[in-house]
């Protein structure tokens, strides 16, 4: 498809890209590091529709987009190719992308997942969790899935992603799942990679998975599943390094955003950190988790910056979570400027969440945390303050709470602060944090943090 209207419209939504990119750098905290991935022009530009695409929400599709990304592959192009799908509910199984391409959703364009389980293949774990995530042996492939790939871009003009997740919830809810729940989107290995102006819904398990990947940008998504549906994380950054997410709105069944690096034993062998990691101007609301680094830790997790959040009817706001046989060093986390509404605990930093794959990891394996910064947060009608448990063999240190102010609801009173295996420091907190964060020899860990105040 190669007409002038076709031309026109791609260069709309070009047009779009751009004037979000203009308001990004205009907005509150006037950053974006949307730029580290540049958006690419194409030298090719097909259509689904050239390989018999139907948008009619019932003929399956996954033979058109097989042979469309095919082409692309072959076409030798040193720009790649863009794949324009119009407006219309394409029904489709799981596919591959390749390398040097766009995957462009018209405005009305819906990408939907078969229900047909027969459809999905299966593919092996990965080597940091040792098994499926939640069944031993293999798992289905991710809706859209690449590995080894680079200069990948899926944007558009906030056209659909619909995983059409009740089919999976129900089998594990039922626990007749005999694999792991497939995810939206699987990136493994890759990088250069721009996820932008799309709506994602109803995933089967997690949302969007960028494994052992670099240089990936995520902005200007909704991503929505029911309060109710399992495990929908909404963007998992796992073992991978230069990631960015910015204004981006996720309500889900699950934590927002976890940040994760393998799962025990596993993981530790595979020695792969999570790093370089920005999520800024994410709003929300989950039963679980807006901001979180974990459970899954085992390869380290370091130099993330959260800032600029927005979060109501939450469980807990801020998340740190590990656990015993992890291993890992969890470091330099920094989370600033949240505002929280309805939350049963603000922040949450502990070591004892999470299963474990199997009976074989180390119990000696201790997570090691510390260097956290936690400021500029303010919650209303939040049961809990906090709680921050360190591991009694591995107490977590240098935990720098500073200007948190949380209230609860209109004439009760908030419950305690609760602590255990923990030093740090903590500057005008209400309600007052535990006696192991208010010591003045323990608040030296904090000073560089404090010195502001």
């Amino acid at each position: 498809m190669h007409d002038r209207g076709f031309s026109i419209l791609l260069w709309f939504g070009v047009a779009v890209l751009l004037i979000h990119c203009l308001v990004s750098s205009v907005n509150a905290d006037g950053v974006t590091c949307s730029g580290i991935v540049p958006m690419k022009h194409r030298d090719e530009n097909i259509s689904i529709a050239d390989f018999g695409g139907v948008g009619d929400g019932v003929t399956l599709n996954t033979k058109a987009f097989r042979e469309a990304i095919y082409r692309i592959r072959y076409l030798n192009r040193t720009g790649g190719a863009l794949l324009y799908i119009p407006s219309g509910e394409y029904l489709t199984g799981p596919f591959n992308l390749t390398s040097r391409m766009t995957l462009y959703l018209a405005r009305g364009a819906v990408l939907k997942a078969t229900v047909d389980t027969n459809k999905w293949p299966l593919i092996a774990p990965l080597p940091s969790y040792g098994r499926g995530r939640e069944r031993l042996g293999g798992r289905y492939m991710s809706f859209l899935h690449g590995d080894g790939l680079h200069d990948v871009i899926i944007t558009g003009e906030n056209g659909t992603i619909e995983g059409q997740g009740d089919i999976w919830w129900n089998m594990w809810r039922q626990r007749t799942l005999q694999y792991t729940r497939p995810n939206l989107v699987e990136l493994k290995n890759s990088r250069d990679i721009i996820i932008s102006n799309l709506t994602f819904k109803n995933s089967p398990f997690w949302n969007i998975h960028p494994v052992y990947c670099s240089n990936v940008v995520f902005n200007y998504l909704t991503i929505v599943a029911p309060a109710d549906s399992p495990n929908t994380d909404g963007i998992d950054p796992d073992s991978s390094t230069d990631v960015c997410i910015e204004d981006t709105y996720i309500s889900t069944g699950d934590d927002l955003v976890a940040v994760k690096s393998g799962w025990d034993e596993y993981g530790i062998s595979y020695g792969r950190p999570s790093r370089g990691i920005t999520i800024r101007r994410v709003t929300g609301s989950s039963p679980f988790a807006g901001i979180a680094v974990g459970s899954e830790t085992s390869g380290g997790v370091e130099d993330v910056l959260a800032e600029h959040i927005t979060l109501s009817n939450m469980g807990v706001g801020i998340h740190l979570k590990t656990n015993i046989g992890r291993g890992g060093v969890i470091r330099n986390i920094t989370v600033s400027n949240v505002y929280m509404y309805k939350a049963r605990k603000g922040i949450k930093i502990s070591g004892d969440v999470g299963d474990h794959p199997d009976e074989k990891y180390n119990p000696n394996a201790l997570p090691v945390l510390k260097d956290v910064t936690i400021k500029d947060v303010w919650g209303e009608r939040v049961q809990q303050p906090g709680l921050v448990h360190g591991l009694k063999n591995a107490p977590f240190t240098g935990i720098c709470l500073s200007n948190i102010s949380f209230t609860g609801a209109p004439g009760m009173r908030n419950s305690p602060w609760q602590c255990s295996d923990v030093s740090g420091g903590a500057v005008q907190v209400s309600p007052l944090p535990c006696s192991e964060l208010m010591s003045s020899q323990q608040a030296g860990e904090c000073a560089s943090s404090f010195a502001k105040w």
